[in-house]
Formats: structure tokens, C-alpha cells, sequence
């Protein structure tokens, strides 16, 4: 039987954040259509959706990501997982983040805030200060990346490395195949990202705790 405690020891969301390309850019580009949805797989079996959607107003931005997991052993259900959060940028830079996330019914919070000493972090383990460059690991925004990172779950700095490896032709939830990018992130977590020509977030795929498989793939 899957050890649920493995799979929720990082979070399924919270494994699939952590990300640095080695490209940066000098402000957020927002997807085409203003939103981002991923269909999540675990060892090839649908368990949930990730949603994002993109606001933005004159220089100010705001995204709201909607996610929930529900992993089966046989007719019982291992894990219900559910993680909403608001990410804010102003003048394209980093301004703040709220997460709410509920594991099995635990109920776990984190907080972001930019603020003249740097980005101030709050989660489980307590409070942090990051340097002034920090971003929360939301994959969705490439010119975040490269510098300080932060589990946007866990409210803390996480340690990763990426390589480019070029591009290859992914498969969309849909069925329509794109070119994409493809970075190698090594360290905390080991996972896969793709991005297609514009730069927006297409699929993913990383390894958990417990040695299964979990990808997303945009609808």
C-alpha cells in the first residue's frame, strides 16, 4: 500500500514547485488567454487539476491558482489534497503571496511580503527573511527564476539547480502536440519542465517521495 504520509511529506503541489531555468527575464510575461490548466496524472492515472488565472491592471498583476488532488489505493482514498493561492506583482517585481492548503484535512498557510529588508516569509516552521530578489516557485513566470526561490506551500527557501536539455514535441491533455523547451531541475526535487514558444508553462513531470510519477499537462 502507498504510504500517504510520503506522498503529503512534500505535497504533491508543493513537489512540483520548485523550478529555476537558467534564463531570467526583467518582467512577468503572462500566458495567451490569461490562464493556465493543467490536467495532473500520478503513474499515468488522472488524480486532480491545476488552474491559474491571470489579472492584471495598468503594472500590477495578480494570480490566482485552484488546485485539488484525490489519490485512490484500490477503493481508498490515500489523499485529498486542495491549494489555493494569491501571488501579486506590482511594477514587475514580486509583491506578496497567500496560500491556503489542506492535506487530508490539515490545514497548513503561508504568507510572502516584500518589504524594505527583503521578502518577508511565514509558514509552518515560522518566520524568514529572504533576500529582496526572492519569488515563490509558481513555475508559470520564467523571469522569476535564477534567483532566490521559495515554496510558495511552506512559505520557505528551497535549494534546486536546472540545466536547458533543448527542446522536444510534447502532447497537450487535448491531444495537440507542441515544441517545447525542456529544463532538468536537480536538487530538493527531481523534475522536468516545458515551455513552448511564448514562454508559457505547458507540462511537467517529477519524481515524489515514494518513487511515483506525477505530471501535468495543459489542457
Amino acid at each position: 500500500m502507498i504510504d500517504a504520509s510520503s506522498l503529503t511529506r512534500r505535497s504533491l503541489l508543493g513537489a512540483s514547485l520548485l523550478l529555476v531555468p537558467a534564463t531570467s527575464l526583467a518582467a512577468p510575461v503572462l500566458p495567451p488567454g490569461r490562464r493556465l490548466n493543467f490536467r495532473v496524472l500520478r503513474n499515468g492515472s488522472p488524480i486532480g487539476e491545476h488552474h491559474m488565472s491571470f489579472m492584471d491592471d495598468g503594472d500590477s498583476v495578480t494570480i490566482v491558482t485552484d488546485a485539488k488532488f484525490s489519490v485512490k489505493v484500490g477503493p481508498i482514498t490515500a489523499l485529498r489534497y486542495s491549494h489555493s493561492a494569491t501571488e501579486r506583482w506590482s511594477g514587475g517585481q514580486f509583491s506578496s503571496l497567500e496560500s491556503r492548503t489542506n492535506t487530508n484535512g490539515k490545514m497548513e498557510t503561508a504568507t510572502a511580503r516584500r518589504t524594505a529588508a527583503g521578502v518577508a516569509l511565514t509558514g509552518r516552521k515560522g518566520r524568514a527573511l529572504a533576500p529582496a530578489s526572492a519569488h515563490p516557485l509558481t513555475h508559470w513566470n520564467m523571469g522569476a527564476f535564477g534567483n532566490p526561490l521559495f515554496n510558495p506551500q511552506e512559505g520557505k527557501l528551497v535549494k534546486v539547480n536546472s540545466a536547458p536539455k533543448g527542446t522536444e514535441t510534447i502532447k497537450l491533455a487535448n491531444g495537440r502536440s507542441v515544441t517545447a523547451s525542456r529544463y532538468a531541475i536537480r536538487g530538493e526535487v527531481e523534475i522536468d519542465d516545458w515551455y513552448d514558444e511564448t514562454g508559457a508553462w505547458v507540462a511537467l513531470k517529477g519524481k515524489l517521495n515514494d518513487g511515483s510519477v506525477v505530471e501535468y499537462r495543459r489542457s
